[in-house]
């Protein structure tokens, strides 16, 4: 690929990022009016308002029908792990703190590559690991004057994200990443929808939380947009460091739109996981190029 190419691909996966803190910062602002979960049933049938008629105009309405795969699904199901236990989260953090907290789920899925496939992740990346770990305990800082019992979902976030990207490994090829991203859509507004009867006390929507929410919809479906358009410029192991521009997004929204400045110790916890999440992601990089001339010796694709 040309370096005009990754240059678009980097361009789109930063617009993602910015999308996705974007669609995240809506919801903040409605659930200081109503309770997360009715807000992430909202966001999600939002969403699916958007997503459904750009299925059909992309010619992708037969394909609706591999939602019901088992992968597909049982994805779906991990994603509301995360998506759930982040709004909680949510509702009571600055959203750069549980945006950084996140932001171990890279390292985990490595840790996970590990253990399940048996992939040698090698002492350095263990180290950077457990770098990552600690720099999101600072961020947490349980027992701190500053702690906040809610970051423990942010790390419920991260372990049911690297979950969900261990699970995308198995979902069938042939089916269409937007067709993966509505089932995401339906099975986690359907949750939203039965946890929100079950355990919290509807409020009835104004019309700048139905604006905030249409606009959530569409920042949602523009992330998903601009990640597939930055796969389609550039190769993985050039994109993944900056996925990282998630955090400082989330960074800037929190100070400009909320006025949350974290505290020196959150600020050391999340330059240690951008930190080692960059270098995870400068190795793999590394380590792919490296492999890249002996496939092609071999045989390889």
């Amino acid at each position: 690929m040309t370096s005009q190419s990754n240059l678009r691909g980097i361009a789109c996966v930063a617009l993602a990022a910015g999308s996705f803190v974007a669609n995240d910062s809506c919801m903040k602002l409605v659930m200081a009016d109503a309770p997360p979960l009715q807000v992430l049933f909202m966001r999600g049938a939002a969403a699916v308002l958007w997503c459904f008629p750009l299925l059909l105009i992309l010619g992708k309405g037969a394909d609706v029908r591999h939602i019901f795969n088992r992968w597909v699904a049982l994805r779906a199901a991990c994603e509301v792990v995360a998506v759930v236990s982040f709004v909680l989260a949510l509702v009571h953090m600055p959203i750069a703190d549980i945006t950084a907290i996140y932001q171990l789920s890279p390292l985990l899925l490595v840790a996970a590559t590990a253990l399940i496939w048996g992939e040698r992740i090698g002492p350095l990346r263990i180290v950077l690991i457990m770098a990552g770990i600690a720099g999101a305990l600072l961020v947490a800082q349980p027992g701190g004057a500053a702690a906040s019992p809610y970051a423990i979902f942010g790390f419920a976030t991260a372990l049911g994200a690297a979950a969900r990207d261990v699970v995308t490994r198995q979902v069938p090829r042939d089916i269409p990443a937007l067709v993966v991203t509505f089932a995401m859509l339906i099975i986690v507004m359907v949750a939203a929808g039965l946890a929100t009867l079950l355990f919290e006390t509807w409020v009835a929507p104004q019309p700048q939380h139905l604006a905030l929410m249409a606009a959530a919809g569409v920042f949602l479906i523009g992330g998903h947009f601009f990640i597939y358009l930055a796969f389609r410029y550039a190769k993985a192991a050039t994109l993944a460091p900056f996925y990282y521009s998630f955090t400082l997004w989330a960074l800037l929204a929190g100070f400009v739109i909320f006025g949350n400045v974290p505290n020196g110790l959150a600020i050391a916890g999340i330059a240690m996981i951008l930190a080692a999440g960059l270098t995870v992601a400068l190795l793999d990089g590394k380590s792919r190029q490296a492999a890249a001339p002996e496939a092609l010796k071999s045989g390889g694709v």
